[in-house]
């Protein structure tokens, strides 16, 4: 009986040292930050969309059906954890469609105004593409796909300034 005496006083003494310390772990208030937290099943289908886009905009050089496919994410999924690449794909997408490249015509991007149809002009579709590529530099400095952004903005001219840019 005294072998186990020992033994015992000492886990008892450790765990009165330790209690407060684990207390101490309990008390969180707050849960996670609103900006953050995504609805799995958006996630999942915004992740489709950028699949797809991915899909139309490097093999089939369809980069009507890309850009929609990003403006769908960009609109439906702020939050989206993949964004900064929707908003490269459809940058250069906009881009391509300024240059009339591809294998569809720009005439298929068609804007809605009202009731009345429209399709964007070269200028357009290249003011586009730098409102996206800016938001791209300016929104997420961090991103893996800003150096081609800078270089196309470069290319195109000086990109436009935001007054406030949102935070990552």
């Amino acid at each position: 009986m005294r072998k186990n005496l020992l033994p015992v006083a000492l886990l008892m003494f450790s765990m009165l040292l330790c209690a407060p310390a684990v207390s101490a772990q309990g008390k969180a208030k707050t849960g996670p930050d609103p900006s953050t937290i995504r609805d799995p099943d958006l996630e999942k289908d915004s992740f489709h969309n950028l699949e797809v886009a991915r899909n139309y905009f490097k093999l089939k050089k369809a980069y009507v059906a890309a850009l929609k496919r990003c403006e769908e994410i960009i609109a439906g999924n702020p939050n989206f954890s993949r964004i900064e690449e929707a908003l490269f794909i459809a940058g250069e997408s906009s881009l391509f469609l300024a240059g009339n490249k591809g294998k569809q015509r720009p005439s298929l991007y068609v804007n809605y105004d009202g009731t009345s149809k429209r399709t964007l002009s070269a200028d357009e579709f290249r003011e586009l593409g730098r409102e996206y590529l800016t938001r791209l530099i300016t929104d997420y400095p961090n991103s893996s796909f800003r150096k081609q952004a800078e270089a196309d903005l470069a290319a195109l001219g000086n990109a436009k300034v935001k007054t406030e840019s949102r935070k990552q």
